[in-house]
């Protein structure tokens, strides 16, 4: 067909690039490999929208290290070609047409992640207009070294699913890039314990202890919530029990009750108060403009100080399920996401007794670890 022809009977034409499990039959050469990765845009936590609209660093990153030149015997320049292509998933499905693109920034290592304040300083050294299509694709070759791929949609907040795929030559990598993980984190084992100006004395807590629970000494829910209640009240986090729910002390007390019987003794007690001043310490401590709440970027870093790591996928799960409207966490919601991931990943180890990271239960053991918490 002559170019005039095809101009004639066709408006767009689309090129399709083979994977590397489409090369011609018999043939045992694979040029390119192919990375596919599957990710999400959710709104307030990974959904930044454009390089211009200030919260462009949510969205997910991608280090991209190049490192295989192309066999090129006519080219000076020493290259890496590849391929990107953004698909939007579901797209037909839910009758949504996001405008989507793609764009490469330059970093220094493979430990790299883009924050803020990088993202203010650099500029993208590739990247493609934002479009409603389906599928977008860059093509494109840079010199050997490290690199980010940040796909994203062209308005903040737009909920969406992509499947991100790079294809390059074999030795090259794309691999997700977390968020490291914040090394200036305060020693909560100074000589200062920031509780005592929030919580009662000890002498203090018995009283409560013998005043709100049962003449047989058992603390059930109902009598933590006014334990907390009043013991909130007269403190630095005066005001915090208005946050404080009934759900928070359920979960409290089955989480610390080791006999199924949704109830504490004094001991028991006791030991879940030692949790309560420790926890307590590490959010007054992480509270840095005092406002009784923990903003969601000063999480992890509190998180880290109690002991539990926690990757990008769990503490967008955190924004999602434990934080307030305004994105913050308050003190009793603070308290209930600690206990809740100390005795989760507590029940885990005790299943995973020679530490290979992965367990089997029975379908009975699932549904009480999942049900009683």
């Amino acid at each position: 067909m002559s170019v005039s022809d095809f101009q004639l009977h066709f408006e767009v034409m689309e090129v399709c690039h083979l994977t590397e499990g489409l090369d011609e039959p018999g043939s045992s050469e694979q040029p390119w490999s192919c990375v596919m990765h599957h990710g999400s845009w959710v709104p307030s936590f990974t959904a930044g929208g454009s390089p211009h609209s200030g919260w462009f660093w949510q969205n997910p990153q991608y280090l991209f290290v190049l490192s295989e030149v192309d066999e090129n015997p006519g080219s000076t320049q020493k290259t890496c070609s590849f391929i990107l292509a953004l698909m939007q998933k579901y797209q037909r499905r839910k009758g949504i047409h996001l405008a989507i693109g793609l764009h490469i920034y330059p970093v220094h290592s493979q430990n790299a992640h883009l924050s803020p304040e990088d993202l203010l300083k650099i500029q993208p050294i590739l990247g493609i207009p934002y479009s409603s299509r389906r599928e977008v694709v860059l093509r494109g070759s840079l010199p050997p070294g490290c690199y980010i791929i940040i796909p994203s949609a062209a308005e903040p907040n737009q909920q969406g699913d992509f499947l991100l795929r790079v294809l390059m030559e074999p030795g090259n990598k794309a691999t997700p890039a977390h968020r490291p993980t914040p090394q200036d984190v305060p020693s909560i084992k100074e000589p200062s314990y920031p509780h005592e100006a929030a919580l009662p004395s000890p002498k203090s807590v018995r009283n409560l202890f013998q005043k709100h629970c049962n003449k047989k000494g058992y603390c059930k829910p109902l009598h933590l919530y006014n334990l907390l209640t009043e013991a909130l009240q007269q403190g630095v986090l005066a005001g915090c029990e208005k946050f404080l729910a009934l759900e928070h002390c359920k979960s409290l007390v089955v989480l610390m009750d080791s006999q199924g019987i949704a109830r504490l003794n004094w001991s028991e007690f006791q030991t879940l108060w030692d949790k309560i001043r420790k926890w307590t310490d590490i959010f007054l401590v992480f509270d840095k403009n005092k406002t009784k709440r923990l903003e969601y970027e000063e999480v992890c870093p509190a998180l880290k100080a109690a002991g539990i790591m926690v990757d990008d996928l769990v503490m967008q799960l955190v924004g999602l399920r434990y934080t307030e409207p305004d994105m913050t966490i308050s003190y009793p919601g603070f308290l209930y996401l600690v206990m809740k991931l100390e005795r989760m990943i507590h029940k885990f180890q005790a299943y995973d007794m020679v530490g290979q990271g992965t367990i089997t239960i029975s379908y009975r053991q699932w549904l009480y670890m999942t049900m009683y918490n």
